[in-house]
C-alpha cells in the first residue's frame, strides 16, 4: 500500500498540464487547454485541460480524471504503475504504508539495460549472419531499428567489453548475467536480441531468439526488480498510436510474429512474453482498445492458451468492449501467415474472428452431449462459474439467455437455479444529472467546494444533519464527507478526486467535475462564488429547518409536544427567520 500522503503530495508537485502534454498536442484555450482527445477519434477539440483544478474532462467520450488516471487510461497502467511513474518523473521513490521503499532497483539499473541494447545493436551491424537471418524473415532496416533489434554474439563474456565492473551486481540484478559455483558469463549469447521496453519507453528486459540449432529457441530476460513478465507485453510501446488510430489490439504468442506483422503494414499487434494471458496483461488490454482480438493457433496448444485469455478477460467485460479470437489454419502462425498470403488476406481473416461469446458457449457445449438430460445438466454446472464472472450487464443477459435456451430451460429457471438477481449481480450506475432540470442545492454545493475546495473554511457543520429529513440521500452524504475532509486537509481538486477513489462518493464527484468548467466559463469571481455558496448553504440550512418543524407540527396534532418540543420550535422558527434576512452570515448562533 502507497501512503495517501505521499499521494497527495505527489499530486500538489505534479502539473497536469506536462503530464497531458508529453502525449497530447495541447493549445490555450481561455483559462484552460484544449485538443482533440486522445481517447476517441474527432475533429473538433473537446477534450479540455484545467491547470487550476488539476484533471482533465472529455466532452466528447466523457474521459475525465487527474494527472494518476490519464496516465492509467493513456499508458495503459494499473494504479500502482502510474504512481511510480509519475514519482519517477519527479525523481521521487515511492514508500510503502510501514515506510519501506517500494522500487528496490538500483538506481541506474535501466541505464545498465540501455546500454547493453546499444551494444546488442552495435553488434548486429557487424554480424552477417545475422544481418542475413532478418533478411530471410523479411525484416527490413526500417523495423529492425524500430523495435530495437540487435544481435548478442558467441562467447561467454562479451558484455565484459562495455561493462567496466563485469563483477558489479547489478549485472546479475538485471538479468544480464548469470553468477553461480564460482562462474560469470552473459546470459545472452549467438541469439537475435529483443529488446522489452515499458510504458515509459525504458528497456526493462530482452528476449533471445536462437541462430541455428540450439535451446530452448526463444530465451527470456528473468524476473528482476525492472521486468516482471506476467505484467509486460512485447511492442506495446511502439503499438499504442496504431492501436488508436485502428480501435483495436491483436494478440499474438511471439516477438517475431509482432516484428512480421509491423512489416507488413499490421503496427497494432503486441505478444505476451512466454506466458499465458495474465489478468493483467488482460486488464492492460482493455485499457488500450475497446476490442481485443487474441491470435492463436489452431492446435490444441492454441485453443487452451485462448481459453486461458477467456477465463482471465471475463471478469474484465464492460458492454462497450469486445474480446474475439483467431484460430490460423494448421502449421501456420502470424509470422508465417502474413509472409505468405499478405497484409489484405491477414486482416480478412481478423475479421471472420470468432466473438468471445461464441467462443465460450461453443468449447462447453463441445464437452457434453446436449441431446440428453445429463449432458445438459452437465453444461449448466460447467457455464454457472463462467457466468458469475461476468458485470457486463447487457452481455451478461445475452449470454444467460443464449445458456438457457442450449440447455432448454427457461431464463428464469436458469437465474433461480444460478441465484442471479434479473436485474443483475452488477453496480448500479450512479444517478445522471437530467440535464433539464435545475441541479440541487445539494449537488450546486458539491460543485463550487470541488471548484473552489478553500470554501469548505467557511461553513461550520453545527447542527447539520446530513442524515435527517429533508437533505438525506447519496449526494447530502458525500457533502458532508466532502466538508470533514477538506476542513482536516487543504487540497485541490485533483488531490480530492484521488482521495475518494474508488468510492461511492468518488463516482459522484467524477459524475459532476463537468459542470466545473460551466463555473469557469461563467467567468464568476472569487467573490461571486463564495456569495453563491454562502446562499446556498443557508437554502440547505433553511431545508432542514423546515423538515424538523413539520416534524414537531405532525408531533403536536397527536397532542403529545412537550415543553421541550415548543422551545425546540420556536428556536427553528427563530434560526429560518434569521436565514431569510442576513445575506452573508452562513450560521445561525443563539
Amino acid at each position: 500500500m502507497i501512503p495517501q500522503s505521499f499521494i497527495q503530495d505527489l499530486l500538489s508537485r505534479l502539473d497536469i498540464i506536462e503530464v497531458v502534454g508529453r502525449h497530447v498536442h495541447l493549445k490555450k484555450a481561455g483559462a484552460n487547454y484544449a485538443a482533440c482527445c486522445p481517447f476517441h477519434d474527432e475533429k473538433t477539440p473537446s477534450f479540455t485541460v484545467s491547470p487550476t483544478k488539476q484533471f482533465y474532462h472529455c466532452f466528447g467520450c466523457g474521459a475525465h480524471g487527474n494527472a494518476i488516471g490519464f496516465v492509467m487510461a493513456h499508458g495503459g497502467l494499473n494504479y500502482v504503475e502510474a504512481i511510480k511513474d509519475l514519482a519517477g518523473q519527479l525523481g521521487l521513490s515511492v514508500p510503502d504504508e510501514t515506510g519501506v521503499r517500494v522500487e528496490k532497483q538500483s538506481p541506474d539499473l535501466a541505464g545498465i539495460m540501455q546500454k547493453a541494447a546499444k551494444f546488442y545493436k552495435d553488434e548486429l551491424k557487424k554480424s552477417e549472419t545475422a544481418i542475413s537471418y532478418l533478411k530471410q524473415r523479411g525484416l527490413s532496416g526500417e523495423i529492425a531499428s524500430r523495435f530495437g533489434i540487435g544481435y548478442a554474439p558467441s562467447g561467454w563474456r562479451n558484455l565484459e567489453g562495455i561493462f567496466r565492473d563485469y563483477e558489479a551486481a547489478e549485472l546479475v540484478e538485471a538479468g544480464l548475467v548469470i553468477a553461480g559455483e564460482g562462474k560469470r558469463y552473459d546470459r545472452f549469447r549467438n541469439r537475435i536480441m529483443f529488446p522489452i521496453v515499458d510504458a515509459r519507453g525504458r528497456i526493462i528486459g530482452f528476449g533471445g531468439r536462437v541462430l541455428g540449432a540450439g535451446e530452448p529457441k526463444y530465451l527470456n530476460s528473468p524476473e528482476t526488480p525492472l521486468f516482471e513478465k506476467g505484467r509486460e507485453l512485447y511492442g506495446l510501446f511502439q503499438a499504442r498510436r496504431a492501436i488508436h488510430d485502428a480501435s483495436k489490439v491483436v494478440v499474438v504468442e511471439g516477438y517475431m510474429d509482432v516484428v512480421a506483422l509491423a512489416q507488413h503494414g499490421i503496427d497494432y499487434a503486441v505478444a505476451t512474453l512466454g506466458t499465458a494471458t495474465t489478468p493483467a496483461h488482460a486488464q492492460k488490454l482493455l485499457k488500450q482498445s475497446d476490442h481485443v482480438m487474441f491470435c492463436f493457433d489452431g492446435d490444441n496448444a492454441g485453443r487452451r492458451a485462448a481459453w486461458r485469455a477467456l477465463e482471465n478477460s471475463l471478469p474484465l467485460l464492460s458492454d462497450e468492449k469486445e474480446v474475439s479470437f483467431l484460430f490460423l489454419p494448421q502449421g501456420e502462425d502470424p509470422d508465417s501467415f502474413v509472409r505468405s498470403r499478405g497484409k489484405a488476406e491477414f486482416e480478412t481473416l481478423l475479421g471472420q474472428a470468432q466473438a468471445l461469446s461464441s467462443f465460450l458457449t461453443g468449447e462447453l457445449s463441445s464437452r457434453v452431449n446436449l441431446g440428453s438430460e445429463e449432458g445438459r445438466a452437465r453444461f449448466l454446472h460447467d457455464a454457472k462459474p463462467y457466468l458469475s464472472q461476468i458485470r457486463a450487464p447487457n452481455l451478461g443477459l445475452i449470454l444467460r439467455k443464449r445458456i438457457a435456451e442450449l440447455a432448454r430451460v427457461e431464463l428464469a429457471e436458469l437465474e433461480t437455479l444460478f441465484q442471479i438477481k434479473p436485474s443483475g449481480g452488477y453496480r448500479k450506475a450512479p444517478p445522471r444529472k437530467n440535464p433539464g432540470k435545475r441541479p440541487s442545492v445539494v449537488r450546486k454545493l458539491l460543485e463550487m467546494l470541488m471548484h473552489s475546495p478553500s470554501l469548505a473554511k467557511l461553513v461550520d457543520m453545527g447542527e447539520m444533519d446530513f442524515e435527517a429529513d429533508g437533505i438525506r440521500g447519496n449526494d447530502a452524504a458525500a457533502l458532508g464527507k466532502l466538508i470533514d475532509f477538506l476542513a482536516a486537509t487543504p487540497v485541490n481538486t485533483a488531490a480530492i478526486i484521488e482521495h475518494f477513489r474508488g468510492s461511492e462518493e468518488g463516482a459522484l464527484l467524477e459524475e459532476i467535475t463537468p459542470g466545473l468548467f460551466g463555473i469557469e466559463e461563467a467567468g464568476l469571481g472569487a467573490e461571486e462564488i463564495e456569495k453563491e455558496f454562502c446562499g446556498a448553504w443557508k437554502q440547505l440550512q433553511a431545508m432542514q429547518c423546515k423538515a424538523r418543524m413539520d416534524h414537531l407540527l405532525e408531533k403536536s396534532k397527536s397532542g403529545a409536544w412537550t415543553d421541550e418540543d415548543k422551545a425546540q420550535y420556536g428556536l427553528l422558527q427563530q434560526k429560518l427567520n434569521f436565514l431569510s434576512k442576513n445575506e452573508t452570515a452562513t450560521d445561525f448562533r443563539v
